[in-house]
C-alpha cells in the first residue's frame, strides 16, 4: 500500500507540467484522496514549479494558445488557497495560507519576468499578458499587500538603471484588464517608496489607459479621502515628473480648486474631506513651474477669491483655517514679487504640516534627479538643469574649517524700550527684528506700569496693536498681542473702546482677521471686567447677594455696548450682517450677551436691556443656528441683569411677546426653556396682580 501511494505521488507530481494537468489534478476523481493531492501541490509549490508553469503559458500566448485553458488556469492559480481550503475543510497546510501563498506567488512572478527579460535580450518572442492577468486578479481579490510587498521592492531595484526592465514593468501594468486596473494602480501608489519610483514602475500609464487616468485624477483625489498624505505625494509627484503627465497635473489642480471653491461642497462635505482636498491642492501648487503659474494666474486668483469666501463663511473653525492656509499658499505662488495674503490663525502641528507640503515639489524633483548638483567655491553661480530649466545653489561645505573657541561667549540681550512712545516707534518703523520682538514681549507690563503715559497715546497704540502683524517666528505672538490690547483697553477704556469698535462698521471693511481679533479682544476685556467685580461666580452666592455688589464696569459699559449694536441692519459695500456675513453676526450676538450679563447694577442696564430685546426681536427668525443660540443667550442675560421693577415698568409688552415667541420654538433646550419661561411667567403674574390691585 505504501509503495502504491509513493508511485501515485510520483505520477501526479510528474504530470503537473502543463496547465491542463494542474486543472485535472485539482478536480481529480474521488479515487484519489484529497490529502494526497494537496501534498503533491505543496511539493509543487516548494520546488518553485509554479513559475515554470506561468512561463509555459507566456510562451503559449506568443504562439496563440487556448484562451479557455489560460482563463481556467488563471482562476486555479489565483484561487488555489480557496480550492485547498474547500478540499480540506479549512485545515490547510501553512504554505496555502494567503499570507504565505501570495508572497510566494509574487516571487514566482519575478522569476517569470526575469525569463521574459532574458528572452527579449536574446531576440526571442514571448508575452507578458498572463502575468499581468495574475497580478490584476490577485489585487482585485484584496491581496495587493501580500503580492506587492514582494514585487515593488524587487522591481524598484531592477528598474533603477535598466531600460529593458523599465519597459517590462510598464507592459506588466499596461496589460492589466480595465476591470482590475483600479486595484493594481492603487496598490502600486500606496506601496511605492516615492514619486520617482512610482514613475519608473508605471511609466505613462495614465496617459495611455483611460481607466487608470480616471482612478488617478478623479477617484483617488475627488471621490475618496481615505488615503494618507504620502499617497497624495506619490500620486501628484508622479504626475509632475513627465512632460506628458504634467497636463493632467494642471487639470487635476483646476478640478480640485473648483471643488474647494464650491459653497455646496464646503457646506455638505465632512471636514476630513476638506482637509484631504486642501492637502492635494498644496501639493499640486508645490509642483507648478513659473511658466505654468503665469499661464493660469488669473484663474488661480479667481478660484482663490471664491474659495476663501466659502471657507470663511463656515461655522467650523477648522474649515475657516483650511481656507486661510490654502488662500495664503495660492497668493504666495501667484504674487512672488508683490504683497500676499496673510491671515491670523493658530499655528499648530496641523497648520505646519499643511504648509510644509508647499516644498514637496522641490523634494520630489531632487529625489528624481531633476536638478544638476554642482559644488562651487567662492562666488555663487546658477546651475541649470536642461530637463526642468531650474537651478539650485550649492557651496563648499565648511566642515574642514577650524572652529573658533566660543565656550566663553554669552548671548547678547536686546534691551527692550522703557517708554511707551519708544514702543510705538519700534512697532511702526523699526527694521530691527530683535528689538521688535523684545518690545512685543514687554509691552503689556510696560503699559500697566505706566498708566499716565499710556493714556496720552492710548488710541494710537490700540490701533497699532489691532493691525500688528508677526515679523518673526515669535512663540505665542497672538497671545502677547492680545494681552497688550487688553492692557491698553483697561487702562483707558472710554476713548479706546469707541475707536476700536468703529472698525466694526467701517464702510470699507478691514480684513476678516481684524474683525476676529476685535471680537476676541472685546470678550477678553469682558472677562477682565468680571475678575474685577466684588463678587465671586464660583462660591455659590445667591442672586440677592449678587444684587448688593457694586459694579466697576458701570462707567464704561455703554461705550462698549451701543457702538456695537448700532447699524447692524444696514448692508454696507462688503459687509452685510443680515446677509452672507452670518458668522460675524453670530459673534456679535454672543458678545452683546456677555456685555448684557456684565452690566448688572449699572446705570445703563435698563436702556441696554430694552435695546437688546428689540435687537433679538428683529433677528428672531434667523436661519443660522449659531445666531439663534446667541439670541437665547441675550434673552437670558437680559433677564438676569435688568432689575425686575424696570422690566415691569419699561418692557412689559416686549416681554410678553418674547414669551409667546419662545413658547413656539422647538430649538430651545429644555433647561434653558424652563429657566426663561419660569422668569417670564413670574413677571407675567406680577403684572396681573398689579393690574388687579
Amino acid at each position: 500500500t505504501k509503495l502504491s501511494s509513493v508511485m501515485l505521488h510520483a505520477h501526479l507530481l510528474l504530470s503537473v507540467k502543463r496547465g491542463r494537468d494542474l486543472i485535472q489534478l485539482l478536480s481529480s476523481s474521488p479515487s484519489v484522496h484529497p490529502r494526497e493531492v494537496i501534498e503533491v501541490l505543496e511539493q509543487f509549490l516548494q520546488e518553485g514549479r509554479i513559475s515554470a508553469l506561468m512561463w509555459e503559458v507566456c510562451q503559449q500566448q506568443a504562439q496563440a494558445g487556448s484562451p479557455e485553458l489560460q482563463e481556467a488556469l488563471l482562476n486555479k492559480i489565483v484561487c488555489l488557497p480557496d480550492h485547498v481550503s474547500n478540499k480540506l475543510q479549512g485545515k490547510n497546510p501553512a504554505v496555502f495560507f494567503p499570507q504565505n501563498y501570495f508572497p510566494l506567488l509574487g516571487g514566482a512572478v519575478i522569476q517569470v519576468l526575469q525569463k521574459i527579460s532574458d528572452s527579449l535580450r536574446g531576440g526571442l518572442d514571448c508575452s507578458i499578458s498572463f502575468v499581468s492577468h495574475v497580478l490584476g486578479k490577485v489585487c482585485v481579490h484584496g491581496r495587493q499587500k501580500e503580492i506587492l510587498s514582494v514585487l515593488v521592492p524587487r522591481l524598484t531595484d531592477l528598474t533603477k538603471s535598466d531600460c529593458i526592465w523599465q519597459r517590462i514593468c510598464w507592459r506588466l501594468v499596461e496589460c492589466v484588464p480595465d476591470r482590475w486596473m483600479e486595484a493594481v494602480v492603487l496598490g502600486f501608489v500606496q506601496r511605492a517608496p516615492g514619486a520617482d519610483v512610482l514613475s519608473r514602475l508605471l511609466g505613462n500609464l495614465v496617459v495611455k489607459n483611460k481607466k487608470a487616468q480616471f482612478v488617478v485624477t478623479q477617484k483617488v483625489l475627488l471621490l475618496q479621502y481615505c488615503h494618507t498624505t504620502a499617497v497624495l505625494q506619490n500620486l501628484l509627484g508622479y504626475l509632475s515628473l513627465d512632460s506628458l503627465r504634467r497636463a493632467l497635473l494642471i487639470k487635476v489642480l483646476q478640478e480640485l480648486l473648483e471643488t474647494w471653491g464650491s459653497s455646496s461642497a464646503v457646506k455638505h462635505s465632512p471636514p476630513e474631506q476638506q482637509q484631504y482636498i486642501s492637502k492635494a491642492i498644496l501639493i499640486c501648487l508645490s509642483h507648478l513651474k513659473e511658466p505654468e503659474i503665469e499661464s493660469c494666474r488669473q484663474e488661480l486668483l479667481t478660484s482663490m477669491m471664491e474659495g476663501v469666501k466659502c471657507h470663511l463663511d463656515s461655522n467650523l473653525p477648522q474649515i475657516r483655517r483650511l481656507g486661510m492656509i490654502v488662500a495664503e499658499s495660492i497668493s504666495s505662488k501667484i504674487n512672488t514679487d508683490g504683497p500676499v495674503l496673510k491671515f491670523q490663525y493658530e499655528e499648530d502641528e496641523e497648520a505646519r504640516e499643511l504648509k510644509s507640503l508647499l516644498v514637496d515639489g522641490v523634494m520630489t524633483m531632487l529625489c528624481a534627479g531633476s536638478f544638476t548638483f554642482v559644488w562651487i567655491a567662492g562666488e555663487r553661480k546658477n546651475i541649470y538643469s536642461p530637463w526642468t530649466n531650474s537651478c539650485l545653489y550649492f557651496f563648499y561645505s565648511d566642515d574642514d574649517l577650524i572652529p573658533y573657541d566660543m565656550s566663553e561667549d554669552k548671548e547678547l540681550k536686546i534691551k527692550a524700550p522703557v517708554y511707551i512712545r519708544d514702543c510705538i516707534e519700534v512697532l511702526t518703523g523699526s527694521e530691527d527684528v530683535d528689538k521688535w520682538e523684545a518690545t512685543v514681549k514687554t509691552l503689556e507690563s510696560l503699559v500697566r506700569k505706566n498708566p499716565a503715559a499710556t493714556r496720552e497715546v492710548s488710541v494710537e497704540l490700540a490701533k497699532i496693536l489691532l493691525h500688528l502683524e508677526e515679523k518673526t517666528c515669535i512663540e505665542g505672538f497672538v497671545e502677547l498681542r492680545q494681552r497688550a490690547q487688553v492692557a491698553v483697553l483697561t487702562t483707558d477704556p472710554i476713548p479706546v473702546s469707541p475707536s476700536l469698535l468703529s472698525f466694526f462698521h467701517l464702510r470699507h471693511r478691514q480684513k476678516f482677521k481684524q474683525l476676529k481679533s476685535l471680537a476676541s479682544l472685546i470678550e477678553s476685556r469682558m472677562l477682565h471686567a468680571v475678575s474685577r467685580l466684588h463678587f465671586s461666580l464660583g462660591q455659590g452666592q445667591s442672586q440677592a447677594e449678587l444684587a448688593s455688589s457694586p459694579n466697576e464696569f458701570n462707567s464704561v459699559v455703554g461705550h462698549f455696548f451701543f457702538p456695537l449694536i448700532q447699524h447692524f441692519d444696514r448692508p454696507l459695500t462688503t459687509f452685510d450682517l443680515l446677509g452672507e456675513d452670518h458668522f460675524v453676526l453670530g459673534r456679535l450676538v454672543h458678545t452683546l450677551a456677555i456685555l448684557m450679563y456684565l452690566a448688572v447694577n449699572t446705570v445703563a442696564v435698563t436702556a441696554m436691556g430694552k435695546a437688546l430685546l428689540e435687537f433679538v426681536w428683529a433677528l428672531r427668525f434667523h436661519t443660522d443656528s449659531y445666531v439663534r443660540q446667541g439670541l437665547l443667550s441675550c434673552i437670558s442675560s437680559m433677564l438676569l441683569s435688568v432689575p425686575t421693577e424696570r422690566l415691569l415698568q419699561d418692557m412689559t409688552e416686549e416681554l410678553l411677546e418674547t414669551q409667546s415667541w419662545l413658547g413656539g420654538k422647538m430649538w430651545c433646550t429644555p433647561v434653558f426653556f424652563w429657566v426663561v419661561m419660569q422668569s417670564l411667567c413670574s413677571i407675567s403674574l406680577i403684572v396681573i396682580v398689579a393690574v388687579m390691585s
